[in-house]
């Protein structure tokens, strides 16, 4: 009876799967801010159920439903609408958090100029806040509303969002962004902006003297973020958003200073449709690896082998919510490694066949333990690794070409001084019987 429960589940949650929007599932737990009017939200969190999400509310001081339950997460994503709120849950903490991420569950997080257990979780993924208290500011383009509240406008540039959004509204902290190559920037400050105390002017002068030492501490410009999103190596995501007011439908129906319609609705809709795995999303559904003419793998192969590689990759479609081969990629690279790379080469896909790329190539002249390795790791896109083990041995003693053409110099050597020797050979023994028969007839 146990067994067929747990079949039923498992059934269940493939059939769940199957018709997600999502390509990691639809279930979303939201936390919400209990001085935050949920219907103020209800285009962002009406768009989610439209695409097909589950939604689930809880205030960020309850304990159900539980995020987790023995280590195991109950949703595919979490959204974290509280960012005045410094006092959570024991399932809500910075380390539970992370954890989430390890084990595929995706974050939406918002943040503000206050300091809170986020503030602390947004330093872990190498972002880096401002002083508490210093929302970002601008004074153009000129408006009624207050200094805080921006018209931001959307890169053209980024690969997630939908080309030609109009800017959007924004108010909350801006952050600067760390090293790593993992942070995907998805919206960046106004160049006229800063990070100051709205109530005063006296950080003015520090943020010249920051301007005049280089930029050393200096919260202004576009160098700074509003919404950035980190890829976990699992190809977990998660967006750190400076403010929860852009998702609102205020936000969403306010009209810009220039008098057209803001773009939050649909930038929102991007953002959520990135972090929660809807696209740019790959996968490599196999490998294969044969010699040249042959089709299946062999358990070794042997130095200067003509070897081909094959590798069949499909992409996440959320309209059909399904994978299909994708053959977009124009700048795979494999390489045949011991240690150090030994051959890199590229991966074109091949005409006619949708999802395949192959590549030929000779093994290397050397012998040891090889592995083929596939790692493509692109701003936004999912990572695609793959590894696979495979020994390179020397031919046996029966698989050596009898006569290498490299080698005629030293074989036409090795001859002529055989001929030469035994020329030689021949006239010098033939010299002697002919001198004797001279001696022996003068003796007579």
């Amino acid at each position: 009876m146990r067994l067929l429960s747990s079949a039923f589940v498992t059934l269940l949650a493939l059939t769940k799967l199957s018709f997600a929007s999502s390509s990691s599932g639809d279930s979303v737990l939201v936390v919400l801010d209990p001085s935050l009017d949920r219907e103020n939200y209800s285009i962002f969190f009406n768009g989610l159920e439209k695409r097909g999400y589950n939604l689930t509310f809880r205030a960020p001081k309850d304990a159900s439903p539980a995020i987790t339950d023995y280590g195991v997460p109950n949703y595919d994503h979490v959204i974290l609408f509280a960012p005045d709120i410094k006092s959570y849950a024991q399932d809500i903490t910075p380390q539970s958090l992370v954890g989430l991420l390890s084990e595929n569950t995706n974050l939406l997080i918002a943040l503000s100029p206050k300091q809170t257990p986020l503030t602390s979780l947004a330093a872990e993924f190498s972002l880096i806040l401002p002083p508490p208290e210093t929302p970002l500011i601008s004074h153009h383009p000129a408006r009624s509303e207050p200094k805080t509240t921006i018209p931001v406008p959307v890169s053209p540039s980024s690969s997630i969002l939908t080309p030609e959004i109009p800017p959007i509204w924004f108010t909350g902290a801006p952050h600067a962004l760390g090293s790593t190559p993992m942070l995907v920037p998805i919206l960046r400050a106004p160049a006229e902006s800063f990070a100051a105390d709205p109530t005063s002017d006296a950080d003015s002068d520090a943020i010249v003297a920051a301007s005049e030492k280089g930029g050393e501490g200096l919260w202004a410009g576009s160098r700074m973020g509003l919404v950035t999103g980190f890829q976990t190596n699992v190809n977990s995501r998660v967006v750190f958003a400076g403010g929860v007011k852009m998702f609102s439908d205020e936000y969403a129906r306010k009209e810009l200073p220039s008098g057209g319609p803001p773009g939050n609705a649909l930038f929102v809709r991007d953002v959520a449709a990135w972090v929660f795995q809807e696209k740019m999303k790959f996968r490599i559904d196999g490998v294969e690896h044969h010699r040249v003419g042959e089709s299946g793998a062999p358990e070794m192969y042997t130095t200067n082998d003509e070897i081909v590689y094959t590798a069949h990759i499909s992409a996440y479609d959320s309209r059909t919510s399904a994978w299909k081969p994708y053959s977009g990629i124009d700048d795979l690279q494999l390489e045949f490694t011991m240690l150090d790379p030994h051959i890199r080469t590229s991966l074109p896909p091949v005409p006619g066949s949708p999802g395949t790329y192959q590549v030929q190539f000779r093994a290397p002249d050397r012998h040891g333990v090889f592995k083929f390795v596939l790692n493509w790791k692109r701003k936004g896109y999912s990572y695609l690794e793959s590894s696979t083990t495979v020994p390179v041995v020397p031919p046996r003693h029966d698989q050596y070409p009898r006569f290498l053409s490299a080698a005629w110099p030293y074989y036409a050597g090795a001859i002529s001084t055989s001929v030469g020797f035994f020329l030689f050979a021949a006239l010098w023994l033939a010299g002697d019987v002919k001198g004797e028969r001279k001696k022996g007839s003068k003796a007579e």
